[in-house]
């Protein structure tokens, strides 16, 4: 990995952190804490409609 790749990956991180340590500090942190919680059900509902879908098939087809 090139100089340039690793210090692009170093901010990256670096930039991440402060984010979340911005997010989660003062009056902040409960409005976070409560979209966090609303995406995380809301990617759950997704995911188990996914799988709802997909389960149905359940004949095997030969072709």
């Amino acid at each position: 990995m090139s100089l340039t790749k690793k210090i692009a990956l170093g901010l990256g991180i670096a930039s991440g952190a402060l984010l979340a340590a911005w997010l989660l500090t003062g009056d902040r942190k409960k409005k976070t804490r409560e979209f966090v919680a609303r995406q995380t059900e809301s990617l759950k509902r997704a995911l188990r409609n996914r799988k709802k879908e997909t389960a149905t098939d359940e004949d095997p087809i030969y072709i």
